[in-house]
C-alpha cells in the first residue's frame, strides 16, 4: 500500500488537538479513522468516524473492526484521547481516579492492543501517544499526580513496545508537550501559563500536529520521547 494510503486511527479526534490530528494526517492524503464521545460523522469518505468512550474496551474493539472493514487494516494509531485533573494529591476523589486511569490507561491499552494485532499482519505500523512534559518536569502550582502516573506509565510502555516489537516493522514513540493552546484553556490564563515556559510562551496545537507527523515518517526512530513543551524539561 502506498504512503498516500495509510489508515491512521485517532482517538480524542473531536476537537482540540485531536481534531487537528485529523486535518493534519488528512493533508497528506492519509486516510483517517477519528473516535471520541462527541465526534460526528464526516463527509469526507476517508474519514470514518466512530462515536464512544475510549475508556470503554467495546469502543476500542469497534474502532479496530470497523477501520478494517472499510479501509483493510491500520497502519497508525495515536492514543490521543486524555484527561487531566489538577488536584491537590489528597484532594484526589475515587471517581477522578476512575475518570483519568479510565481514559488515559485503559483507553491506551485496549485500542493499542487490538491495533498491534492488525499490525502484525502486515508486519508494519506505528504507535504514537501523547503524553506530558509534567511526567519529567513537575511544576510548582500545577499538581498532577495523577496525570504524571497516567502519563509517565505511557511513555514507559512507548519504550517497552518499541523494544519488543523492533524486529516486527512496529515502531511506537510518544510526544510529551508543555501547554497547548487549545480550548483546554480559556484566553484568559494564556499569560500565566506562557510564563511557565522557558521560551515564554504556550505551545500550538500544530507544535504537536507537526511533532507526530515527523515521527509518523521517521522509518528510523522509535521508543523516543520527543518533548515539545518550549523547554521545560530542560529545565529553568
Amino acid at each position: 500500500m502506498s504512503a498516500a494510503k495509510k489508515v491512521v486511527v485517532i482517538t480524542g479526534a473531536s476537537q482540540g488537538i485531536g481534531a487537528e490530528l485529523v486535518k493534519g494526517f488528512r493533508e497528506r492524503g492519509h486516510r483517517v479513522v477519528a473516535t471520541a464521545r462527541s465526534i460526528k460523522p464526516s463527509d469526507d469518505a476517508d474519514i470514518l468516524a466512530v462515536a464512544g468512550d475510549i475508556a470503554d474496551p467495546a469502543t476500542a474493539r469497534r474502532v479496530i473492526s470497523e477501520a478494517v472493514e472499510k479501509f483493510g487494516r491500520v497502519d497508525t494509531l495515536v492514543n490521543n484521547a486524555g484527561v487531566f485533573i489538577a488536584k491537590p494529591f489528597t484532594s484526589y476523589t475515587d471517581e477522578d481516579y476512575a475518570a483519568i486511569t479510565g481514559i488515559n490507561l485503559t483507553g491506551f491499552f485496549h485500542i493499542t492492543q487490538l491495533a498491534i494485532a492488525e499490525m502484525e499482519k502486515q508486519r508494519s505500523g506505528h504507535v504514537v501517544s501523547i503524553t506530558t512534559s509534567l511526567v519529567d518536569h513537575a511544576i510548582n502550582g500545577v499538581p498532577s499526580v495523577l496525570a504524571s502516573l497516567t502519563k509517565g506509565g505511557l511513555n514507559a510502555a512507548t519504550k517497552s513496545l518499541a523494544i519488543e516489537y523492533a524486529k516486527t516493522g512496529i515502531r511506537a514513540n510518544a510526544v510529551s508537550p508543555g501547554i497547548i493552546m487549545s480550548p483546554m484553556h480559556p484566553p484568559e490564563t494564556h499569560a500565566g501559563l506562557s510564563a511557565l515556559h522557558p521560551v515564554g510562551h504556550m505551545g500550538e496545537m500544530r507544535d504537536v500536529v507537526d511533532a507526530v507527523l515527523y515521527l509518523d515518517s521517521a522509518p528510523f526512530v522509535t521508543g523516543e520521547i520527543l518533548h515539545v513543551d518550549g523547554g521545560q524539561s530542560a529545565g529553568h
